[in-house]
């Protein structure tokens, strides 16, 4: 029985290996990550981990598989992952002096095909940002490929002035709510 952890995501394999866990393989489940109409940010994020988790274990049945979305929401808005800097800069414009919230959704499947799943929530308020510090955040070009347009373990940290819920659910992996799925499954 192997450990696959169904991510790219380098913030998640070190969030692993600060509870002590390393993966077998990693796998990223290649997946439609597109809303659903209406779909809120929260069950967004759970619907794609559990998504990614079934992807994976298709094809590695015997294993168990972890996976894990972040969504950022703003209301009832699901921000990007952002791509451009055009993209970024309408989320940091958009968190700016507000609050918001992260969500990151975590999937497990056992080796016996049994799901178990969480959703992590945190709340977060984003300072009132100046011109010069969004232009500065975005020359540091951190925000690429990042929920929300940004990460809160860089510079973006520095924004922040309120935050209630797991920070590592923030940074990608919720470590004690993925520590308890795992140790349900066996791992």
């Amino acid at each position: 029985m192997g450990f696959i952890l169904a991510s790219a995501s380098p913030r998640r394999k070190d969030l692993l290996a600060q509870i002590g866990l390393t993966a077998s393989k990693i796998i990223p489940a290649n997946i439609n990550e597109d809303p659903i109409p209406g779909e809120l940010p929260g069950p967004h994020a759970l619907r794609l981990a559990i998504e990614k988790a079934q992807e994976i274990h298709k094809d590695h049945p015997n294993d168990i598989i972890l996976a894990a979305d972040t969504v950022v929401g703003v209301g009832r808005r699901i921000l990007p992952k952002t791509e451009s800097r055009d993209e970024a800069d309408h989320c940091l414009r958009l968190m700016s002096g507000r609050a918001h919230r992260v969500f990151t959704g975590v999937a497990v499947i056992d080796a016996n095909g049994q799901l178990r799943h969480r959703l992590s929530e945190t709340r977060l308020k984003m300072k009132r940002l100046t011109d010069m510090e969004i232009s500065g955040y975005l020359d540091s070009e951190e925000w690429q490929g990042k929920a929300g347009g940004y990460g809160i373990q860089g510079r973006a940290g520095a924004f922040i002035s309120y935050i209630s819920g797991s920070y590592t659910g923030v940074v990608g992996l919720p470590v004690y709510e993925t520590r308890t799925l795992l140790t349900a499954a066996g791992l």
